[in-house]
């Protein structure tokens, strides 16, 4: 299983044509996922997503989980 995330300003999934579903600005995640992988890798995987460093800090680096931004 892999994970991409990255920074969009908008982004949408198109399925046959159809939109079947779209953000604006916000994080996208692309996952890649085996028929091997498990429930446990799914759920380490979820935890490290959720626990990036993707929030400005107060001298605007990108430094901060969403639980220490308020996010």
């Amino acid at each position: 299983m892999r994970a991409v995330v990255t920074r969009v300003k908008n982004a949408a999934v198109t399925i046959d044509g159809k939109t079947a579903g779209e953000i604006g600005t916000g994080f996208l995640v692309l996952l890649g996922v085996s028929i091997t992988d498990t429930e446990a890798e799914a759920d380490k995987i979820a935890d490290r997503i959720c626990g990036l460093r993707i929030f400005e800090d107060e001298t605007g680096k990108m430094n901060l989980a969403p639980d220490k931004a308020g996010a």
